[in-house]
């Protein structure tokens, strides 16, 4: 999923005229932003962006990381005693590992249809 830095982002427009389906704002005085759930994943913002401001899922991994963790440290204050905290970590554990299942069954799902896709062209 693309997403814009904004220190890079020099707010020159072009991926937002350039975007098939209209998913890049750029609201006055700002920065562009994509609306992730309009996104096509095209690639066309990624190769018409002079600043390189748009970024790939991959550059976030990081900043999602530090993120989550820190969520889980706030929200670690709303418990007293060391036994809620641990049901709380083990809970916070339970849901990361329902989504990476999530996301795991969801590549498997797309490999079948890009090999499917790629079965039917011509050899």
């Amino acid at each position: 999923m693309p997403w814009i830095d904004e220190e890079r982002c020099t707010a020159c427009g072009i991926c937002v005229d350039e975007c098939p389906v209209g998913t890049i704002t750029l609201p006055e005085g700002e920065k562009a932003f994509i609306v992730e759930e309009d996104c096509i994943r095209c690639g066309k913002c990624h190769e018409v962006c002079p600043s390189d401001a748009v970024r790939h899922d991959k550059d976030r991994i990081p900043l999602d990381v530090d993120a989550n963790v820190t969520w889980t440290r706030d929200t670690l204050s709303h418990y007293e005693s060391d036994p809620e905290k641990i049901a709380f970590l083990q809970r916070t554990v339970r849901y990361y590992e329902k989504q990476s299942t999530v996301a795991e069954r969801t590549i498997g799902r797309v490999q079948e249809l890009l090999e499917e896709l790629r079965e039917r062209q011509p050899t």
